[in-house]
């Protein structure tokens, strides 16, 4: 049924079809996630406080309501709408909170309202805000993380702030699981070091890295969590226990495009240290994720050398299929846009947390997959030439079915993908400079997945070569 629906829409079709046929779920990339709310069992009809039962428990909505009109934005049939300074509560807790990220959406051609959340670790008795306030001004559904990292049981309530009797509709909330950090012990003083420090990357001329090294990678294999290759065509820092790269980064401009055909030749990368676990193409066969680019093949089809290094499994992550063929296959075609407009791009991505683990070779499924982006007319001296007027572009996508089609819904900051991984993106930019670009959220126009525009012919062929490999070697 998926398949026939993608063929539908990359024939020509609209995507508003498949939004229309789509319904909000959870697949098995959820087992990291604590909760998932999506308000699909509807059930209150009025504004007045009272407790709902809902997919994920009891909830409190006071001046707030489960909505199903025309007018209501959401995922599937229904969502919370909330007017005034309404709370929508749960009356539970959930064990951790590493992010909370909800979607929300003014109704219908109500005005702008702004809302906050608020935690409670003490069963409801006192609330601490989480995070800035949001303003809600979009007509469609815009994602909204939270960075709460609580490793004790907490339970969550949205607050509508302004707006008076604007309404906001709010859908899709999840929240990831959360562990501490393992302290560093103290070492002991000693008058001879028994362990040598950790060595500082040195500096590199690959253009990969222009705008910085992330995580101070190093090509030292015993750093094997952080381990940095650099090859011609993307630069990456892979972890050898989760199989996969924590970021793989890439500079794409007019020079990397050209008409090579997709190489399809997955494979095995035999730069990996030989004593470490070596990713086959087949370890993805079975488990119904899709063997994710990080760096696109689409982003490399000037040479077949180029394209084919694109399919090393390195650069994959497993993703799944409606995050890679549509929502992810969206930006990857509008970067391209933006390269042929006169742009060059500095792109980085990766995936976030671990909700489980495929194939025999164990490697983790992310629970989030994120993409970073500076854009910068075509020109030299690149980091030079980046000022506080810079265009940047930060996404944060649940790795899971049924998500938006339109990547423009989950857009946030850079500082906020920095805030969740730990990363340190274009690190090489003055920080004067950084503080303003990464701050902000894009909001400029963009080519997002509308019903009159299609992938581009990369982004189709890397939509047909997963749906012909999950055809042959789908879950069984």
């Amino acid at each position: 049924m998926k398949r026939s629906r993608l063929a539908a829409i990359y024939a020509g079709l609209v995507i508003s079809a498949l939004l229309g046929s789509l319904s909000f779920f959870i697949n098995s990339s959820s087992a990291a996630t604590n909760l998932t709310e999506g308000f699909e069992a509807g059930g209150k009809s009025a504004y007045a406080a009272a407790n709902v039962t809902l997919g994920s428990g009891s909830w409190n909505l006071d001046d707030a309501l489960t909505g199903n009109t025309t007018s209501d934005r959401k995922v599937g049939s229904w969502s919370a709408r909330v007017r005034n300074v309404g709370n929508v509560t749960m009356n539970f807790n959930v064990a951790s909170a590493g992010i909370f990220s909800v979607q929300h959406a003014v109704y219908g051609a109500d005005g702008s309202s702004t809302f906050e959340l608020w935690k409670s670790t003490n069963n409801g008795s006192t609330w601490t805000k989480v995070g800035s306030t949001v303003t809600t001004s979009s007509t469609t559904l815009t994602t909204a993380n939270f960075t709460v990292n609580s490793a004790s049981a907490v339970r969550f309530q949205l607050r509508k702030v302004s707006g008076g009797t604007n309404r906001i509709n709010y859908d899709s909330i999840s929240v990831t699981s959360y562990s501490a950090p393992t302290p560093t012990p103290t070492p002991t003083v000693s008058p001879t070091p028994t362990v040598s420090p950790t060595p500082t990357p040195p500096p590199t001329t690959n253009e990969h890295l222009t705008m910085g090294n992330p995580s101070n990678a190093t090509t030292d294999v015993n750093q094997p969590l952080n381990y940095l290759m650099q090859k011609t065509q993307y630069c990456m820092s892979y972890n050898r226990d989760d199989r996969r790269p924590n970021w793989v980064s890439w500079h794409l401009d007019t020079s990397w495009l050209g008409s090579t055909a997709r190489q399809d030749d997955f494979r095995a990368d035999t730069q990996l240290p030989s004593a470490w676990y070596h990713v086959q193409a087949g370890d993805y066969s079975g488990s119904g994720y899709d063997r994710g680019h990080m760096c696109p093949s689409g982003d490399r089809t000037n040479t077949v050398a180029n394209n084919s290094a694109t399919f090393l499994m390195t650069n994959m992550v497993p993703q799944a299929p409606d995050n890679n063929q549509i929502t992810w296959a969206g930006l990857e075609s509008y970067c391209r846009t933006l390269a042929s407009q006169g742009n060059e791009l500095y792109i980085i991505s990766g995936g976030y947390g671990t909700s489980g683990f495929i194939g025999p070779g164990s490697v983790a499924l992310p629970t989030f997959t994120w993409k970073v982006i500076i854009v910068l007319p075509a020109g030299s001296n690149d980091v030079s030439r980046v000022t506080t007027s810079t265009r940047t572009i930060a996404v944060w996508i649940p790795n899971q079915n049924g998500i938006n089609s339109d990547w423009t819904t989950f857009r946030t900051s850079v500082d906020q993908v920095e805030a969740t991984t730990g990363y340190d993106f274009f690190s090489n930019v003055p920080t004067s400079i950084q503080s303003v670009i990464e701050s902000r959220v894009d909001t400029q126009q963009a080519f997002a997945f509308q019903s009159s525009v299609l992938l581009d012919a990369y982004a189709q062929a890397e939509v047909a070569a997963e749906q012909r490999y999950a055809a042959s070697n789908g879950p069984k």
